[in-house]
């Protein structure tokens, strides 16, 4: 054995160790970051002040998106034919997720995944597949949701954001005219391999692109009526997807984990003139108690769950 061979040997095992550690001491401070940032009081007085009824309607919603979007990654599976179980992939889709909403998508929705499915055998041109396909699925409910909302439903903005309902329509239709473009692809280009920085992603058929559109198109509409729900039908459901799109690409455009403070600001900037600013700023702190935080007290627990099932599976191999 080569002195280079020796040498590796000896410090590999440490740096794997180190790089591990160092993976769940930054999770453990984006975490604790996080949660030094939330108003917990202003939290906890907004969830009290909402009926029963709302609140017991709005978690449902809530519980049934994640169960949705937790299946995203099953299709994924069905593309590469790997040979892990349902409740595993369902499992690590929603570890992702949740923290993906909370601390973003590159630790979230990338770095949790290669984690988890790695631990669990999975190659990275695997992952790298199903991570991509689970993406597009989520995407592309959004531009069929988003332009129907916009093209068919458009709502009154503020006149300094320079764009009126005309405006609003042609996005619509362009959005809508993206995802047609899709399906003609899905169609007509069905079972070739597309060469994405190196990566071989076969084209799928028709009735797997249908699967996608109708999953995410759901799922964006359950999330759209957990804020609907808790704003008590004040406005108009519509009016309340259409707003919750525009701040989710406001959340993606700027970066901000949670999307703290952009989903306020486009809320209150576009319903304000409808419902009081303190019940609208409410009804968004017990969303973000809802969908945000108390899944992801509940992906922590999962996720030490799965790393010491990942252990026990490798032990044994």
């Amino acid at each position: 054995m080569s002195t280079m061979a020796l040498s590796r040997q000896s410090w590999w095992p440490w740096a794997r160790r180190v790089a591990v550690w160092g993976f769940f001491a930054l999770i453990a401070w984006l975490i604790v970051r996080q949660a030094l940032v939330v108003e917990w009081e202003d939290v906890f007085d907004a969830i009290r002040a909402l009926p029963a009824a709302s609140l017991l309607a709005a978690g449902a919603l809530a519980a049934g998106s994640f169960a949705l979007y937790s299946t995203y990654d099953l299709l994924g599976r069905h593309l590469t034919r790997h040979k892990l179980g349902t409740p595993t992939v369902m499992g690590v889709t929603f570890i992702s997720y949740a923290f993906n909403l909370n601390l973003g998508s590159l630790v979230g929705g990338v770095a949790f995944r290669y984690r988890l499915y790695s631990r669990l055998g999975l190659s990275n041109d695997t992952i790298t597949r199903v991570l991509g396909f689970s993406m597009l699925t989520n995407w592309l409910g959004y531009l069929v949701v988003a332009g129907a909302a916009f093209c068919f439903w458009p709502m009154a903005l503020p006149p300094e954001w320079k764009i009126g309902s005309e405006g609003l329509r042609i996005l619509g239709a362009a959005l809508l005219a993206v995802a047609l473009a899709y399906v003609a692809v899905c169609i007509f280009a069905r079972g070739r391999v597309l060469r994405v920085r190196g990566h071989g992603l076969k084209v799928p058929g028709l009735a797997m692109a249908a699967l996608q559109l109708a999953m995410s198109c759901a799922n964006w509409s359950l999330i759209g009526g957990v804020i609907w729900f808790l704003l008590q039908g004040q406005v108009a459901y519509v009016q309340v997807l259409a707003v919750l799109l525009v701040a989710a690409v406001a959340g993606v455009v700027t970066h901000v984990p949670a999307g703290l403070g952009v989903l306020e600001a486009v809320f209150v900037a576009l319903l304000s003139h409808e419902v009081p600013q303190a019940q609208l700023l409410g009804a968004l702190l017990a969303y973000r108690g809802l969908y945000y935080l108390l899944p992801l007290a509940v992906a922590a627990l999962a996720y030490l769950f799965t790393e010491a099932r990942a252990r026990r599976l490798r032990g044994r191999r």
